[in-house]
């Protein structure tokens, strides 16, 4: 069944959509404005600045003259509570922009918005409940009464840049929980505090995987267990692509601006790359996409029809210049690698081609038990590249690859990159929530602009078509979000420990020594607790690594020349080691299928 609508814009990561505008929606607008209500009551001088409504709630910026913390948030929750039952209504009254102004005079955050606001066109409002008036475009609640008290809950403060410009004034912004009822907050609180648990930025550290420090913001140290880890996602990337035909290439991480200023990237991007000037005239851009280079590559050399489709993937380190603020462990990082991979096609190829990676799509996230849906982003009036005609031929040539692909997906409009098109893979994690991933996008321009060309077979020279894709995205991502899914718990085949071995007694050690030899000469990555220990104190220590197995050697094994399996599930089984090799290399072969 095909998912399908339209978006019409997104802020700050959240998506909203006509599916937003539903009683939950306006139940969370109408508690953000509940919010600026108990603050100005509480915090005369605090001045209200914006307030929507989001996915799990609601916020309202403020600017305080002295600033609040989590502790005062109990007292505006009570204020909030006591004003609720004082509430009908939301009254809008159309105003002018003179009269918007002098309703917010004492407000400059307000007059700024009442300045930029096309009054012919879009008109100004003012909404009223009880005592409290904003300026609004509306989408409340019919009643206040609608709004259960049990049913949100302030959860936290943070620092929010005035309209996200980190040039501007750092307003304190308060963020709330909403939903239709008390059973609804609590089962979110729970999942809140499930992922508390899982999070990778605690986990990682702990499971010995990455660090950061102060002196590379943004840039992980990956450990040795993080690099094998790591290397191994990397592998089993680069066997798959090798069956389908990609061609792997490495190009150089420094670029003359020049480079930057044919792809277009210059205009669109060159502010959030990272850039050298070396004093000898020349500027340069630390490479922040792979497309550029490949382009480079293609071009070097006279190419046929018979060439094409032409895959060449990488995995190149790219920078990025990612703000401090909305740095987040993993998940946000300026130093990353990328599963990137740009095929050149003919124009006939490219249905063909966007199903063989669909299927790598299906391939790269079935193996996780990884739920997946696509989003087609379409051309950005304001900020694209090439001709109209040929981004509509575009956009209509993907959304019938879509149709016909039978997979979940829906349009969200301006969200297309610069050159083209495309789509986003959007996966669901344990707990149900939905992150951006990977992206294939349709690319008509940047082959014009570096004078790709390829012979046809009637001897004519043609553009060929660019899809630029990455299946897991940013690979450091992606492995923040899979340390969350499984709790750190990973498959045998990525597990940088996938066997420990624990002697009971020190009389044992001589066979553990041995086992633990057959294991690495069988190419198992095992390690040897050969500690002081006692034996409950080991075997907690290898739950708490999340090692899929481990080995429990006493009298009775040595005597039989066998092994006592522990699976990190609490399943146990006695078996020669010879078979427990032998099951385990399938599973790490199967990987877990």
């Amino acid at each position: 069944m095909i998912r399908f609508l339209f978006v019409k814009n997104r802020k700050n990561g959240i998506i909203f959509s006509m599916s937003n505008q539903g009683e939950l929606t306006k139940i969370r607008h109408s508690l953000a404005h509940l919010l600026a209500a108990a603050v100005l009551e509480l915090y005369q001088d605090a001045k209200p600045t914006i307030g929507p409504a989001i996915d799990n709630g609601f916020y309202y910026d403020f600017e305080f003259s002295s600033p609040i913390n989590d502790t005062e948030l109990p007292k505006i929750e009570k204020r909030m509570r006591e004003i609720l039952k004082t509430w009908g209504q939301f009254t809008p009254t159309p105003v002018s922009q003179e009269e918007a102004l002098k309703i917010f005079s004492d407000n400059p955050y307000k007059q700024e918005l009442i300045n930029e606001i096309n009054v012919r066109e879009e008109g100004l409002t003012t909404y009223k409940s009880g005592k409290f008036i904003d300026l609004c475009r509306g989408g409340h609640v019919d009643d206040a009464g609608e709004i259960k008290s049990d049913a949100f809950k302030l959860s936290r403060v943070a620092g929010a840049y005035w309209r996200g410009d980190e040039k501007n004034t750092m307003l304190t912004r308060i963020y709330g929980l909403a939903f239709k009822n008390k059973e609804e907050l609590e089962k979110y609180e729970l999942m809140i505090e499930e992922a508390k648990k899982r999070d990778h930025k605690k986990l990682g550290p702990e499971l010995d995987l990455f660090m950061f420090h102060h002196t590379s913001p943004g840039m992980p140290y990956w450990l040795p267990k993080g690099v094998i880890f790591y290397n191994e996602l990397v592998k089993f990337w680069r066997e798959e692509h090798q069956k389908r035909g990609y061609q792997e290439i490495v190009s150089p991480i420094l670029n003359k601006k020049e480079l930057y200023i044919t792809s277009g990237h210059f205009d669109h991007y060159w502010s959030d790359m990272f850039v050298a000037n070396m004093g000898e005239g020349e500027e340069y851009g630390i490479k922040a996409m792979n497309c550029p280079n490949a382009h480079v590559v293609f071009g070097h050399k006279t190419r046929s029809y018979r060439d094409l489709p032409l895959r060449l993937s990488d995995t190149d380190t790219l920078h990025r210049f990612e703000r401090s603020g909305t740095l987040n462990g993993l998940l946000r990082v300026r130093e990353f690698r990328q599963d990137d991979a740009h095929i050149y096609v003919t124009e006939n190829q490219i249905e063909s081609e966007y199903k063989e990676v669909f299927d790598i799509v299906k391939r790269f996230y079935s193996i996780f038990g990884l739920e997946y849906s696509f989003r087609l982003g379409t051309r950005d009036p304001k900020n694209f590249m090439g001709d109209v005609e040929t981004w509509n031929k575009a956009e209509t040539t993907l959304k019938k690859i879509l149709e016909d692909s039978g997979v979940n997906f829906f349009v969200l409009e301006g969200d297309a990159a610069f050159y083209g098109p495309k789509v986003d893979i959007l996966m669901k994690d344990a707990l149900g929530r939905e992150w951006q991933m990977g992206t294939v996008q349709l690319d008509f321009q940047q082959p014009r602009r570096f004078n790709l060309e390829y012979t046809a077979q009637d001897g004519s020279k043609k553009t060929p078509i660019a899809i630029h894709r990455v299946i897991y995205g940013s690979l450091e991502r992606f492995i923040g979000i899979l340390i969350e899914h499984v709790a750190g718990a990973f498959p045998v085949w990525l597990s940088p420990v996938q066997v420990i071995i624990l002697p009971i007694s020190e009389k044992h050690r001589e066979y553990a020594r041995a086992v633990f030899s057959k294991l690495k000469e069988s190419g198992i990555r095992a390690e040897l607790d050969d500690s002081n220990e006692t034996l409950g104190k080991k075997i907690r220590n290898a739950k708490t690594s999340k090692v899929p197995y481990f080995l429990v050697l006493g009298d009775k094994e040595v005597a039989s020349d066998n092994v006592t399996v522990e699976k990190r599930e609490g399943e146990s089984e006695k078996m020669s080691l010879e078979n427990f090799i032998k099951k385990l290399k399938e599973e790490i072969a199967n990987k877990g299928y």
